[in-house]
């Protein structure tokens, strides 16, 4: 089920992170993490209900949650949704979407 309100496309991501500066929580596992980010925040989902406090973003402003494939951080934006997180945004496709339209080779 798609929540276009709530959905980022990997171009509008790519885009807004040339001019803007976006909150970003990465929701994969820190090994995940390490091997390929694009910064932010990371928090994987299994420890986000225990720590959701912890977030260090406003309630207020957007937050883009990001994940592999975008289960995992639509899963997340629900969460933080419940929490009163009110711009909360899932990265539609993830970062495999993300990489796949920043990462092609030019010839």
């Amino acid at each position: 089920m798609e929540h276009p309100l709530n959905d980022i496309s990997a171009a509008e991501l790519k885009e807004r992170l040339t001019t803007d500066k976006l909150q970003i929580l990465d929701v994969r596992e820190q090994l995940e993490y390490f091997t390929y980010n694009i910064g932010g925040q990371n928090l994987p989902l299994g420890d986000l209900p225990e720590r959701i406090k912890s977030i260090d973003y406003n309630k207020d402003e957007e937050i883009v949650v990001i994940c592999q494939r975008g289960i995992r951080s639509e899963t997340a934006r629900r969460i933080l949704a419940a929490s009163g997180f009110s711009n909360v945004r899932n990265l539609t496709g993830g970062l495999l979407a993300y990489r796949k339209i920043t990462e092609q080779k030019e010839y």
